[in-house]
């Protein structure tokens, strides 16, 4: 069994509705519902009578919402302990952050922070765009790092999430080059031809945000798909070695770029004018109002570092 599936249960029992409750939890309808089948198959009986609407518990499912409730305030409990007796300073930030912000722009970003506010005892949790949010939902940490674009928005509530931009990343195809200054493979390529294609896998936030750039492309792309992984960090490990042409984040690959060990690809595509296959999205700062409000340490210093960056949002380029 998995504790989010008793996060589940409790917020369908209290708001009698998939449709909202998926909302609530970050997840679609389809999967929510799936998450609270598998939790009726681990407990081997119905929880919710699915003969009437609107949604009701079965008297099984009564009980076990009071159940399900204690069982969270005990994990929460246990886990509020177990940080007290863990070796790190009581006041340590939680931040989730995407991989590949996790390993370009989170160092630097804290790095000036700590240079307004002194050093920052952090821990960091690499999860995906998803996951790193659901973990602000759910409690699991103090604040999110994360990409956003219009086209695939991160829907949290202003009313209970506050939000900073902090800079911008734009993503665009890179490749190897052939020799000094020229790029082993270019866009758009043909039919009879098309473009080897180091992709990410379909559920990863800057696949969806490739989508979008072949979407709108000036000129149609053909690509041959011949690699797949989540990791840009992977796909620009592949992109160095030869393999074809990956659509990376700018912040990862800048060393690559500045060696010529990776070729842009968007200012010399045939038939496209320059930065056409290139996307920006926002980097952006979240965390739950109400989860900073407290007395605790931890809650002190997160106000303290969000209060060192609104500062630093707010004066002028240099």
């Amino acid at each position: 069994m998995e504790l989010k599936w008793l996060e589940d249960f409790v917020s369908l029992a209290e708001t009698r509705s998939f449709s909202r409750s998926a909302e609530q939890r970050h997840v679609t309808q389809p999967a929510f519902s799936r998450r609270i089948q598998a939790l009726e198959a681990w407990l081997g009986t119905e929880l919710i009578d699915r003969s009437v609407y609107p949604t009701r518990l079965t008297p099984a499912g009564q009980v076990f919402y009071e159940q399900a409730l204690t069982m969270l305030s005990q994990f929460r409990e246990a886990r509020t302990v177990l940080r007290g007796h863990t070796g790190a300073p009581a006041a340590t930030i939680e931040f989730a952050v995407p991989h590949t912000l996790s390993l370009t722009y989170f160092p630097r970003w804290l790095q000036r922070i700590e240079a307004q506010m002194g050093q920052v005892h952090a821990r960091l949790r690499a999860l995906n765009v998803h996951d790193a949010v659901l973990s602000l939902v759910e409690g699991g940490c103090d604040l999110v790092m994360g990409y956003h674009h219009p086209s695939h928005p991160v829907a949290l509530d202003p009313a209970r999430y506050d939000m900073l931009t902090l800079g911008t990343e734009p993503i665009s195809p890179f490749s190897a080059p052939s020799r000094p200054g020229r790029a082993r493979y270019t866009l758009p390529g043909t039919p009879d031809a098309p473009v080897p294609y180091l992709s990410y896998t379909p559920n990863a936030y800057l696949g969806r945000m490739t989508e979008v750039i072949i979407a709108n492309a000036p000129a149609r792309l053909y690509l041959n798909r011949v690699y797949e992984t989540d990791m840009a960090e992977g796909l620009k490990a592949m992109a160095l070695a030869g393999h074809g042409v990956a659509f990376l984040p700018h912040s990862a690959v800048e060393d690559a770029v500045a060696s010529g060990k990776l070729i842009r690809l968007d200012r010399t595509a045939r038939g496209a004018g320059a930065n056409s296959f290139t996307l920006t999205m926002e980097i952006r700062l979240y965390r739950d109002k109400l989860a900073a409000s407290g007395d605790e340490p931890r809650q002190a210093l997160v106000r303290r570092l969000w209060d060192v960056v609104t500062q630093e949002l707010a004066q002028p380029s240099a």
